[in-house]
């Protein structure tokens, strides 16, 4: 065991860290703007490249580019000299990140590059370095001091370089217009995905799964109804027209009032005008409205005709709950 005050350390590499991003907000400029103009242009793709944790950092910065609109991927810039390169097209930006602005896996890469005449945004800490000089836009990621007390570990250097790069992929989806549903057209797989892409009618029941009383139906044939199609509840319809349903807590409201089972009909205690959805709507709507309502199934409807229905297990299945 030890006396080492972990907390304190933590709490200094933390400082250091969010003193580093607030000098980088000072440190916006001209030259970022320039930056998202050439980007916004890009006809091609965002090529991202660096050696160890810069690497890293830019497989992480190509990825949030990716997936806010800005298409992009993380070219190894080892792997570039021994063919990866065919990767690049004119079309293309390059942003080589080093912190050195001197990464000798990317200084041999830029006479292949001129070559070429993709453009480059650098991102390095030196701006009298090789690869600042040789760039079309520099962007400083320069920090006063590392977190780490060695000033050997990329720790302030490694923070400011991952936040600029956010900064340029919100500066860009925003000058986009990128919305979430937009955002969840790459993400399909994920619970996002899920709330923004499913619709009710990816999820509701319909045919002869639709549980249907008529209006002159008596209680006990509308409870066999409800009993066959499991769904708590059936609609009443006439001349195929929604105009009410039928619930197991109307029922048990009904009990309550001492309702005759055998001679009441669903036009006397059906509820009319219940809530319904229409079937093009985001599955995350009918949750909503399902809460709001206090309701575990929903009536879909076509104009005023019932075509299916939702209940709040399909939701739960769906991970959209």
């Amino acid at each position: 065991m030890t006396d080492f005050d972990f907390i304190a350390s933590a709490k200094r590499t933390i400082e250091q860290e969010a003193l580093s991003v607030a000098a980088l907000g000072q440190r916006v400029n001209g030259n970022f703007a320039r930056a998202c103009q050439l980007m916004l242009g890009c006809k091609g793709r965002v090529i991202v490249s660096g050696m160890g944790k810069s690497g890293h950092m830019g497989k992480k910065i190509a990825a949030t580019l990716a997936s806010t609109g800005t298409p992009a991927f993380f070219m190894h810039p080892g792997e570039a000299s021994h063919g990866d390169l065919g990767m690049l097209t004119r079309d293309d930006i390059l942003l080589p990140i080093s912190y050195s602005g001197n990464s000798s896996e990317l200084i041999t890469l830029l006479p292949l590059i001129k070559r070429l005449g993709v453009p480059m945004i650098a991102l390095t800490a030196n701006p009298d370095s090789t690869l600042a000089k040789s760039c079309d836009i520099h962007l400083s990621i320069e920090v006063e001091r590392e977190a780490c007390p060695l000033a050997l570990a990329p720790t302030s250097s490694a923070t400011v370089t991952t936040v600029l790069g956010d900064a340029l992929a919100i500066a860009l989806l925003e000058a986009r217009g990128f919305t979430a549903e937009d955002f969840a057209f790459s993400h399909p797989g994920g619970t996002l995905g899920r709330k923004l892409l499913l619709k009710i009618e990816d999820l509701m029941h319909t045919g002869p799964q639709l549980p249907i009383s008529s209006p002159e139906d008596c209680l006990s044939k509308a409870l066999l109804e409800m009993s066959s199609k499991g769904f708590g509840m059936t609609t009443v319809l006439q001349d195929d027209k929604l105009i009410g349903i039928f619930t197991d807590g109307d029922l048990r409201r009904q009990i309550d009032k001492g309702i005759d089972i055998h001679s009441a009909i669903m036009r006397d205690i059906m509820t009319p005008n219940p809530t319904t959805i229409a079937r093009d709507t985001l599955a995350a709507e009918a949750l909503k409205v399902m809460e709001e309502a206090k309701i575990t199934a929903l009536v879909v409807t076509e104009g005023d005709r019932a075509c299916g229905i939702l209940h709040m297990h399909d939701l739960l299945r769906a991970g959209v709950v």
